[in-house]
């Protein structure tokens, strides 16, 4: 009897871990705030109006310059884009989903701190959703590059 008990209660805790436990990604799964690999600012992913992932800075540890000025893209190779505020800056765009390797691909990733536009591919770690793999590599040779891993903000 108290094998049937246990086995019983094994049986409903495998099928609500099971039910509770996502195995699948799906392309929305990205949309949220992430912190980014040094932590110092969030950036917010979202579906953008064609259909492509962009992502913008949403929130920066040090906003201000050391004269308190709003800091700006100083280091943008058009010069006419140099007094833009970093805050606010989309800096992921064009991201497709790829449903049979679940990542996302084929957009680009722009560091404001040196001004370089990269390449780009995004996946999740494994099954965990909260922990974002963000590949930037130039002239489109994937092994070019380096990956930071940005966290799920909670």
């Amino acid at each position: 009897m108290k094998n049937i008990f246990l086995i019983t209660v094994l049986f409903f805790t495998v099928s609500f871990i099971g039910k509770n436990h996502k195995s699948t990604v799906d392309a929305n799964d990205i949309v949220g705030t992430w912190w980014n690999g040094e932590k110092d600012a969030k950036i917010r992913i979202f579906l953008a109006q064609n259909g492509k992932y962009s992502g913008k800075i949403e929130w920066m540890k040090e906003p201000n310059d050391p004269k308190g000025n709003p800091k700006v893209d100083d280091q943008n190779p058009n010069p006419k884009l140099r007094s833009t505020p970093r805050l606010g800056m989309v800096i992921l765009k064009n991201f497709k989903f790829n449903t049979s390797d679940k990542r996302w691909e084929g957009g680009t990733v722009y560091d404001p701190k040196n001004g370089k536009t990269y390449d780009g591919h995004m996946s999740f770690e494994g099954s965990n959703t909260d922990k974002l793999n963000m590949r930037g590599f130039v002239m489109g040779m994937s092994w070019l590059g380096r990956t930071a891993v940005w966290e799920r903000v909670k």
